[in-house]
C-alpha cells in the first residue's frame, strides 16, 4: 500500500435525489480529495431481486472517479439486508423486525449463502479497475446480539471444547450456586436468564468470536479475487458514550467496543480502519481522536485509515472555523495515513438525514467545503513528508473486553462503567501530554514499553499476572487501579489475598472495600513493604492506605485503591512516569503535543491548541513549522492561535521527540 496520504469521503450516488456525479467529482478534485468509499450500504440497489444484479451505480462511480484521478475503496454491502432476503427465511433476522441495519443473524446459513454471492459478484466486477485500491468488509461489525437456536447450540459446543467435561465447567463457573449446575452440556440453558456472571460473560466472549470469525469469513472470500496491491480493511468502531440531557444525539466514540474484540478481529484485515466521531464546537477536545488512534494503531503496529469522521454531523456538532483543519491534523498526528468524511453530501431521506456531510442539503460549496478544500491542499503538501509516520510510545494502557463485561455484572458503582474508568485514565494521560498505546490484554509483547497502566483489569489468567511480575522485576513500572487482578479468566474471584498473585510485587494487600461520600469505591490497603503515597481522610478508615508505591526487583509498582478525581490521578501518573524516566511536559491541555517519526526516522512534533483562546509554548528545539515555513530557535516562543496548530520539524535530525 502506497504511503501517500489519503483524503476523501464516503460517496453514495444511489442516495442522490438528482444527477450530479460529474459535479461531485469536480468538487472533490478541487478539494484535493484522492479517495472515495462506496457501495457498503446498498445491497438492495445492487441486487434489487434475488439473483438479479445491477452494479451500474458502482461501476459508473468508479469510472468517473478514475477520470478525476480519485481512488476507490469498495465496501461489501452485507450489513443491511434487502427486504427480499428477510422475507425468504425468518431466521435471517433472528426474530428482529425488518427496517434497521445490522439486525441479522450473522450465522444464519441462508444469510451467509446470499451474502457470499453478493460479495463475489461485487468484487469480481470491480477488482480489475486500476483505481480500486482496496475493499472494506462489512461495516462497523459486531455480533448484533445474535441469539438464535443455532447460536446457542454452537455456544454449548464451544464450552464443551473449552472445558472437556461438565465437572470442569461447573467448577470453573461455580454453577453449583442456586442449583445452576448441569449434568451434560446439552442441559445448559439459554444464558439470557442466568444469574451466573461467568456463564453470561462466556456467552459474550463466544459472540465476540462469532463477529471476528464473520469478518475472517468475508476476508477470505475477498482474498480469492483481490490483486496483490489491493488491501482489505474494516471500519472498527467503539462503544458510543452518551452525554447531555437528551441521551440520543449527544455522544462520541469513547470506549472499548463490547461486542467484538478488535484484537482478534484485526486478523481479518491487511490495513486497520476505524470510525471516530466526537463533539465539535466548545466540546472539541481532541481526546476522542487520540483515543481512537492509540487503540487502533497498536493492533498491527502500523498506520491506519480513518474511514469515517464527521464534517458537520448533528446540528450541535457544527465545527467552528479552524476546527476541521485541527481535526484532520489531529488524525495525522495519531498515526492515520488517510481520513475520509462521512459523508460527501447530506442525505435527504432516512434516519441519517441530519447527520450532515461535507456538502449541506443544497449540495453547494459553502464555508465547510472551503475549509475542507484548504485541508486537502495541506494534506497534499504534507504527503511526501509525513506519509507513513511512526509512533514510538513508551507508555501502554491495558484494556480488556472480558473485564468490561465482568464489570457490567459487578459494577464499581451504578453510574460508573468500565469505559468510564478507562476514559478517566486515558484523559489524565492525554491532558498531561503523556502519549500512550492502548493494548488489549491479549497482547503479549510489552518489550517497547517502560510503563504499563491497568485501569480496572478485573479478570486475568495466572500467566498474565506472571508477566506483570516479570515486567516489573526487569525494571518496568506498573500502575494498577482498584479492582485489578481480582478474578480469574472465568470471573471466579480468587481465594487468596488481593491483588491476586502480586501482593509481593505491590508490597501491600487488602481484603475489605467500601465506599464513602464522594468516593464510590475504596479498598482498605494494608501496606506491608510498600510506601504509603496517600491515605484516606476518614474517622474509621484513616489508618489504611489509598495509594501505595513499591520497589520490586529493578522496577516499581503503584497501586491505586480508590476512584480519584482526574487532577489527583494526573499527579500520581505524572510522578510514576517521571520516576520511570519519562519527561513530563510543562504545558497541559488545551495545548497538546503529539510526536512521531518519519519513514527516515526524522522526529516531528505536532502542537495543537484545543481552545479558542490563543496559547504559547517554548520551542523545544530549533525547527521549522511545516504549515507556515516559520523557523524557530530553541526556547523561542511559538504562538498558537485559537484552534491553531504547528508541525515542528527539528533541524537536528537525530533529536528524539521524547526530549520535549
Amino acid at each position: 500500500m502506497s504511503m501517500d496520504l489519503l483524503f476523501g469521503a464516503a460517496y453514495y450516488e444511489e442516495y442522490s435525489p438528482c444527477e450530479r456525479l460529474e459535479r461531485d467529482m469536480e468538487l472533490m478534485a478541487k478539494a484535493h480529495m484522492n479517495v472515495i468509499r462506496i457501495a457498503e450500504s446498498t445491497w438492495s440497489v445492487e441486487e434489487p431481486r434475488c439473483g438479479e444484479f445491477d452494479f451500474s451505480h458502482v461501476l459508473r462511480v468508479i469510472e468517473a472517479a478514475a477520470r478525476y484521478g480519485i481512488s476507490v475503496i469498495v465496501g461489501t454491502p452485507t450489513y443491511a439486508v434487502p427486504v427480499w432476503l428477510a422475507a425468504m427465511d425468518k431466521g435471517v433476522l433472528d426474530g428482529n423486525p425488518y427496517g434497521h441495519r445490522q439486525n441479522m443473524d450473522i450465522t444464519s446459513p441462508v444469510y451467509r449463502r446470499y451474502a457470499e454471492r453478493i460479495i463475489r459478484e461485487l468484487v469480481s466486477r470491480t477488482v480489475n479497475y486500476p483505481n480500486v485500491i482496496g475493499y472494506q468488509i462489512d461495516n462497523e461489525t459486531k455480533h448484533y446480539g445474535v441469539h438464535s437456536e443455532g447460536v446457542l447450540r454452537a455456544f454449548r459446543e464451544w464450552l464443551c471444547k473449552r472445558f472437556g467435561t461438565v465437572k470442569a465447567l461447573n467448577d470453573a463457573f461455580g454453577l453449583y450456586h442456586w442449583s445452576n449446575s448441569v449434568a451434560s452440556f446439552e442441559e445448559l440453558p439459554d444464558p439470557s436468564g442466568t444469574v451466573n456472571g461467568s456463564y453470561a460473560c462466556a456467552f459474550e466472549a463466544f459472540r465476540r468470536e462469532l463477529a471476528a470469525d464473520f469478518l475472517m469469513w468475508q476476508s477470505a472470500i475477498v482474498s480469492e479475487y483481490k490483486r496483490p496491491d489491493q488491501f482489505i480493511t474494516h471500519n472498527f468502531d467503539y462503544e458510543w458514550i452518551w452525554f447531555g440531557a437528551s441521551g440520543q444525539q449527544d455522544g462520541y466514540s469513547g470506549g472499548v467496543q463490547p461486542d467484538i474484540n478488535h484484537y482478534d478481529a484485526s486478523r481479518a484485515v491487511t490495513v486497520m480502519g476505524t470510525d471516530i466521531y466526537f463533539p465539535a464546537g466548545d466540546s472539541f477536545t481532541g481526546m476522542e481522536i487520540a483515543f481512537g488512534g492509540d487503540l487502533t494503531r497498536p493492533l498491527k503496529r502500523e498506520n491506519y485509515l480513518v474511514l469515517e469522521s464527521q464534517a458537520q454531523a448533528f446540528c450541535g456538532w457544527l465545527p467552528y472555523p479552524g476546527q476541521l483543519r485541527l481535526m484532520a491534523l489531529s488524525h495525522l498526528a495519531s498515526g492515520a495515513r488517510g481520513m475520509l468524511y462521512w459523508s460527501w453530501f447530506s442525505i435527504h431521506n432516512g434516519i441519517e438525514s441530519y447527520w450532515k456531510g461535507v456538502l449541506s442539503h443544497d449540495g453547494e460549496p459553502d464555508a465547510v467545503y472551503e475549509e475542507v478544500k484548504e485541508i486537502g491542499e495541506t494534506w497534499k503538501q504534507l504527503s511526501p513528508v509525513l506519509g507513513g509516520l511512526k509512533k514510538k510510545n513508551r507508555i501502554a494502557l491495558i484494556v480488556s473486553a472480558e473485564a468490561l463485561h465482568a464489570l457490567r455484572w459487578f459494577p464499581t458503582d451504578k453510574d460508573i462503567s468500565y469505559n468510564d474508568v478507562v476514559n478517566l485514565f486515558y484523559r489524565a494521560l492525554y491532558e498531561s501530554n503523556l502519549e500512550c498505546d492502548i493494548l488489549y490484554d491479549r497482547e503479549t509483547d510489552w518489550t517497547d514499553y517502560q510503563v504499563l497502566i491497568f485501569p480496572q483489569l478485573y479478570c486475568c489468567t495466572d500467566d498474565f499476572t506472571e508477566r506483570v511480575r516479570q515486567f516489573t522485576e526487569r525494571g518496568g513500572t506498573v500502575f494498577a487501579s482498584f479492582r485489578s487482578f481480582f478474578a480469574d479468566e472465568n470471573l471466579k474471584i480468587r481465594h487468596d489475598r488481593q491483588p491476586h498473585g502480586l501482593t509481593d510485587v505491590f508490597g501491600m494487600h487488602y481484603s475489605r472495600f467500601t465506599k464513602s461520600p464522594g468516593i464510590p469505591w475504596m479498598e482498605l490497603l494494608e501496606a506491608d513493604t510498600a510506601e504509603t503515597v496517600s491515605g484516606y481522610e476518614h474517622p474509621y478508615w484513616g489508618e489504611y492506605s489509598s495509594v501505595t508505591r513499591h520497589r520490586f526487583g529493578k522496577g516499581q509498582a503503584w497501586y491505586l485503591g480508590f476512584l480519584p478525581e482526574k487532577q489527583q490521578l494526573q499527579k500520581w501518573l505524572q510522578t510514576a512516569c517521571r520516576e520511570a524516566g519519562i519527561r513530563i511536559p510543562e504545558y497541559q491541555w488545551p495545548v497538546i503535543c503529539r510526536s512521531a517519526y518519519s519513514r527516515e526516522g526524522e522526529p516531528y512534533r505536532f502542537f495543537f491548541n484545543y481552545s479558542q483562546t490563543p496559547g504559547q509554548i517554548c520551542s523545544p528545539c530549533a525547527g521549522r513549522d511545516l504549515l507556515t515555513g516559520t523557523h524557530y530557535a530553541a526556547g523561542e516562543t511559538i504562538s498558537l492561535s485559537g484552534w491553531g496548530a504547528v508541525i515542528l520539524q527539528p533541524l537536528a535530525v537525530n533529536e528524539s521527540p521524547e526530549n520535549i
